[in-house]
């Protein structure tokens, strides 16, 4: 009896957790789950998928976008065919069509260009193995000159305008790369944990970076990175796998791991 009363009183006096905070959690660990099992699929597979998610992202934020602006793309009058309107004109015409569709026109145009965008970045990275400036303006300049393609701006001359878009989303790209990093920079301090605050980004375990921290783990200790070394900063199993199955996969921390071997 006396055991009941007590088991009851530790009930009451443990308060419950936030449904809220619980949802979070498990969102974290899907999705360290997920980019976890990305990594380790082959290239065409990872590029596939990335294009399909950020595609069906892209979609869903056209669809609003487009019911915003439905109003405006109904009140468009479409030219009949004996208009005989020049090449520059309907060009001109189909420009605002693209840029003021409805739903499924808006939906196609933010998937075209958040997906290619998106798999493009991906193939870069795995490639190169790093993000930086040119990759993000190669994906800018394919999603770009593919979405002209599709949306049909532009003149008669559709590879030259596709060209162009691309040019154009390149520019636009790279000088936002420039400005986000610029206005990005790192506390002094924290140059030296850059490659692993990227890692565990990318990994979902961006809240075990002041571990890294915490056991001066900084970006010149990841070559030589082991499971030990994670358990004494106190990194759960689970991201212990991630972490070091990544840094068996990056090619050049396994460059520079053979350079100290």
């Amino acid at each position: 009896m006396e055991q009941g009363k007590q088991g009851v009183m530790v009930a009451k006096m443990v308060p419950p957790q936030n449904p809220i905070e619980q949802l979070q959690a498990r969102f974290k660990e899907l999705e360290a789950g997920f980019r976890g099992w990305l990594a380790k699929q082959s290239l065409p597979v990872e590029a596939a998928v990335v294009t399909l998610t950020s595609g069906a992202q892209g979609a869903a934020i056209g669809a609003f976008m487009g019911t915003l602006t439905n109003d405006v793309s109904s009140s468009l009058p479409t030219p009949p065919p004996q208009a005989g309107l020049n090449p520059q004109a309907m060009a001109s015409f189909k420009q605002a069509q693209a840029l003021a569709g409805g739903p499924l026109v808006q939906a196609r145009n933010f998937a075209v260009m958040t997906g290619v965008n998106a798999g493009i970045s991906c193939v870069m990275k795995r490639v190169r193995g790093k993000e930086d400036v040119q990759s993000s303006m190669v994906a800018a300049f394919g999603s770009g000159a593919l979405f002209s393609l599709v949306s049909g701006m532009g003149g008669p001359n559709q590879a030259a305008n596709a060209v162009t878009s691309g040019l154009f989303f390149a520019l636009v790209q790279g000088g936002l790369f420039k400005l986000g990093q610029k206005f990005s920079q790192p506390p002094t301090e924290d140059i030296y944990y850059a490659k692993t605050r990227s890692m565990l980004n990318n990994l979902g375990l961006q809240s075990y970076e002041k571990n890294f921290k915490k056991g001066l783990l900084s970006d010149n200790t990841l070559p030589l990175l082991n499971d030990s070394a994670l358990r004494d900063v106190k990194i759960p199993p689970g991201p212990r796998l991630l972490i070091l199955d990544h840094i068996q996969r990056d090619p050049e921390i396994k460059e520079k791991r053979g350079q100290n071997s």
